[in-house]
């Protein structure tokens, strides 16, 4: 009886308990570390973009925004722009619907009646149509203008 050949079988190494726990602790790590990544990204672009309420969103969601602060956009109503003592107080609209404004501080140099601008700040009060604000942004680029030619005219017909 011819005995048939033994074939030589190599095992494969298992891997010491310590070689296994650095490896467990590499993918623990890069598990953290992709996560933390994904949660800068995610709160880094939420906080950047820039969001806000028309006049007539902020007017029908006043009861839940209460006194948060939010940024509101409209149209500065005609003839509504009185200087105070601390800063500047005025209406600004959309359509109907209309809010006043009590700004502390200076506005900018572009602001005046028709043109649209952007309020920080929040509502006196859940009730209230008051918006207290210590912010005005008004921003208008060659493009916007070009875009929008009879948005952003002083009065006397000129583009600022």
């Amino acid at each position: 009886m011819t005995q048939a050949p033994v074939t030589e079988r190599r095992a494969t190494p298992v891997p010491s308990a310590g070689r296994r726990r650095t490896r467990r602790r590499l993918w623990l790590v890069a598990a953290v570390l992709v996560g933390a990544l994904v949660f800068l990204l995610v709160e880094g672009l939420g906080s950047s973009l820039d969001y806000f309420d028309t006049v007539d969103q902020a007017l029908a969601h006043r009861g839940t925004l209460g006194t948060s602060t939010f940024r509101l956009e409209g149209v500065v109503v005609p003839g509504s722009i009185r200087r105070t003592a601390v800063g500047t107080d005025f209406a600004v609209s959309e359509g109907a619907a209309r809010v006043e404004v009590h700004n502390t501080g200076s506005p900018p140099e572009l602001f005046q009646q028709n043109i649209p601008v952007v309020v920080v700040g929040h509502f006196a009060g859940a009730p209230s149509a008051l918006f207290v604000s210590n912010q005005v942004m008004v921003k208008h680029s060659a493009t916007y203008i070009a875009a929008h030619p009879g948005r952003v005219r002083a009065p006397n017909g000129s583009v600022r």
